[in-house]
C-alpha cells in the first residue's frame, strides 16, 4: 500500500505551527482514523523527524526539538513573506555576517518551491521596485551579534574587543542593556561598570564578544532605542550648534530628529496644555553646516542661533539668495 504522502505533509504543516494537536484534533484535520495518525507520525519518526508524543489527558503530538531543522512546510504566503523580508533585509543593511548569507537562503527556499508557487514569487520579485536606494550596510558578524544577545538577555557582563572609527583597538567591559538597529547599522547600548558610565557600540566595529561570570540589573523603565538615539545626538562631531526654536517638541521633530538633536525646555505649568508652543532649546553636532538652513527654512518657526557665527552667515546667505530667486520675473 502506498503511503499517503501528501496527508503526511500535512500532519508536519500541522505540528509545525506550533504547540500540542491531539490525535482526535489531527485525525479530522487529515480526514482519517486515530490508527491512521499514529501510522503517519511513525512515518515522520523514519524521516527523522523529531515528532513526540505526550501522554495524559491533554495529550497529543508535537514537534520536539532537533539536533537539525526539520523539513520546513511553507504556504503561499508564508514562502512570499519569508522572500520579502530577506529583500528587505537586504536593503535596510539588517542582515548579519554577510549578504550572500541572505542570498543562499533565498535560493534554498525558490529551489525547494514547487514550480507553480515559484513562478508566481519570481513574477513577484521580477515586478518589485523601491523608491529608496539601498541603505549603507555595516553588519556585524554572527558570532557578535549572538553572543551580544545571550549577555543581554542573561543579564551577564561581557568583555569585548573594539575598533574605533580611527582604527584604534581597546578592550572593553560592558553591562549590555539592549540591541538596537538605526539607519542600517547595529548598537549594542550598555554601562561600563569600571568607569560608571554609559556606553554605545556599533556591533560591525566589535571584532569579539565575550560573556563574563555574574550578573547586573538594568535601571528600571530603561529605553535602548532612545539611549542609542540620545548618544548619537551627542556624539563629537567638528562644531557644536545651540538653538533656540519656538514651536513644540513634535513640530521640531519633523525636521531634527532625536538621533541628531537633542531637545529641553521649561515644563509645562500646572493645566497649561503640554502641546503649547513655546521656546525649546536644541542642541546638535555635525560634521558640516551647509544642510542645517535648508532643515531651518523648512521647520518654518521662529529660531535665534547661539552658535556658531558661522551658521548665522549660512542663514543670511540662504535668505538672500531665495530673496533674490523670488524677486526675478520672467
Amino acid at each position: 500500500m502506498a503511503r499517503p504522502t501528501s496527508r503526511v505533509l500535512t500532519l508536519l504543516e500541522l505540528l509545525q505551527s506550533g504547540g500540542i494537536r491531539t490525535a482526535a484534533e489531527l485525525a479530522d484535520r487529515l480526514s482519517v482514523d486515530g490508527r491512521t495518525v499514529r501510522r503517519y507520525v511513525d512515518h515522520l519518526v523514519d524521516l527523522d523527524i523529531p515528532v513526540e508524543a505526550v501522554r495524559g489527558r491533554y495529550g497529543g503530538y508535537r514537534l520536539a526539538p532537533g539536533y537539525r531543522l526539520p523539513p520546513l512546510m511553507l504556504n503561499d504566503d508564508e514562502a512570499l513573506a519569508v522572500l520579502l523580508g530577506l529583500v528587505a533585509g537586504r536593503r535596510t543593511g539588517l542582515l548579519t555576517a554577510t549578504g550572500t548569507a541572505g542570498e543562499t537562503a533565498a535560493a534554498k527556499i525558490r529551489r525547494a518551491l514547487p514550480e507553480r508557487l515559484a513562478r508566481r514569487l519570481d513574477a513577484v520579485m521580477e515586478s518589485l521596485a523601491f523608491t529608496a536606494p539601498p541603505g549603507e550596510s555595516a553588519t556585524p558578524e554572527t558570532g557578535v551579534l549572538l553572543a551580544v544577545a545571550d549577555a543581554v538577555r542573561h543579564r551577564r557582563p561581557i568583555s569585548i574587543r573594539y575598533v574605533t572609527r580611527d582604527g584604534r583597538r581597546s578592550e572593553r567591559t560592558l553591562h549590555p542593556y539592549g540591541i538596537v538597529t538605526h539607519a542600517g547599522r547595529w548598537y549594542v547600548t550598555g554601562t561600563d561598570p569600571g568607569i560608571g558610565q554609559d556606553r554605545t557600540f556599533r556591533l560591525d566595529r566589535i571584532a569579539d564578544a565575550r560573556t563574563l561570570p555574574g550578573s547586573f540589573d538594568p535601571p528600571a523603565g530603561l529605553d535602548p532605542a532612545q539611549r542609542v538615539l540620545s548618544g548619537l545626538a551627542a556624539a563629537a562631531y567638528r562644531h557644536e550648534v545651540t538653538l533656540r526654536i519656538h514651536g513644540t517638541v513634535e513640530q521640531i521633530r519633523t525636521r531634527l530628529p532625536a538621533s541628531v538633536a537633542s531637545i529641553e525646555g521649561p515644563a509645562p505649568a500646572e493645566g497649561e496644555d503640554p502641546h503649547t508652543e513655546r521656546w525649546l532649546h536644541v542642541e546638535l553636532r555635525a560634521e558640516r553646516l551647509d544642510w542645517l538652513p535648508p532643515v531651518l527654512a523648512s521647520l518654518d518657526r521662529p529660531f535665534v542661533i547661539e552658535r556658531p557665527d558661522e551658521l548665522r552667515d549660512l542663514v543670511i546667505a540662504l535668505a538672500d539668495r531665495l530673496t533674490a530667486s523670488a524677486r526675478q520675473i520672467g
